[in-house]
């Protein structure tokens, strides 16, 4: 005998989606605002030469604003990459390795977790600004070929920020692992690196797949820490968006946003055919 929903939880599931979502379909709607001012909504848009999706052929001839965006991107993906190998690498050795200090770095990788983000940027600051101006001093380096914030610094930073993320979701996976494969491909002759590629990487590719997403995620909307430690040349979306409020938002920024939600969708599509595929 099946038991009758709770017309109550049916509502409060219907309201959790409504603020969740319903935001996402305004900004989407906003994209095909007429209004310049981009707070009511007059209508739909209709200038020539695109009609419609005027808005979007106007982001196309913004210098300013697509730069952000190729900004965010090459940060969010270089950052991506790099923490996704080096956290996988990580829940390895913590995994599998008894080591002197296994539980004191199991305890670091929470701090840029659980600390906040204002924090973690001011230390990074200090840090780079300390480091560049021992280095431009102490080997006298010329104004030109000085150390400086810049794309590099805001790099370092999100790598730096996202590794515990990746390690953490990638050692979830591994608590399940049945080494008892690893084993069987070695007793066919099997070395540890072709284990690793053939055997080990296809089984926990779930929990790495998920370690990246989430890392290109975190890096492609942060904030603080890159306000922190960006430089000349190095402004992403959220910096330009914040430095935006002080003037009148166009809804340009609702045609990118548009693009942005789509890419992603498109993403989490693929991804879930691979970890399906792979699981």
């Amino acid at each position: 005998m099946t038991k009758k929903r709770s017309p109550w939880l049916i509502i409060a599931a219907l309201a959790v989606y409504f603020f969740l979502y319903a935001p996402i379909v305004v900004l989407v709607v906003f994209a095909f605002n007429s209004s310049r001012t981009n707070v009511v909504f007059e209508g739909v848009v209709n200038r020539e030469p695109c009609g419609p999706f005027y808005w979007f052929c106007a982001l196309a001839g913004n210098r300013e604003l697509m730069s952000a965006a190729q900004n965010t991107l090459t940060i969010a993906l270089t950052s991506t990459f790099f923490s996704t190998i080096i956290g996988t690498m990580a829940a390895l050795a913590l995994q599998r390795y008894s080591f002197p200090g296994k539980t004191f770095s199991e305890a670091l990788l929470y701090i840029p977790i659980v600390i906040p983000e204002i924090v973690m940027g001011i230390g990074i600051l200090v840090l780079f600004s300390t480091l560049f101006r021992f280095i431009n001093t102490t080997f006298s380096l010329p104004p030109d070929a000085r150390l400086t914030m810049g794309l590099g610094t805001v790099i370092i930073s999100h790598i730096v920020f996202s590794v515990p993320f990746v390690t953490l979701v990638v050692r979830a996976r591994l608590h399940g692992f049945d080494k008892s494969v690893e084993e069987a491909a070695q007793d066919l002759y099997a070395d540890e690196w072709r284990t690793f590629w053939r055997v080990t990487l296809p089984l926990i590719a779930p929990g790495v797949l998920a370690g990246a997403l989430l890392a290109f995620t975190l890096s492609l909307d942060d904030f603080v820490i890159t306000f922190f430690t960006t430089g000349p040349g190095a402004t992403t979306l959220p910096i330009y968006v914040y430095g935006l409020l002080r003037r009148i938002t166009t809804p340009e920024l609702n045609a990118l946003s548009t693009i942005w939600i789509a890419l992603v969708l498109v993403a989490l599509l693929i991804a879930q055919r691979l970890e399906r595929r792979a699981g």
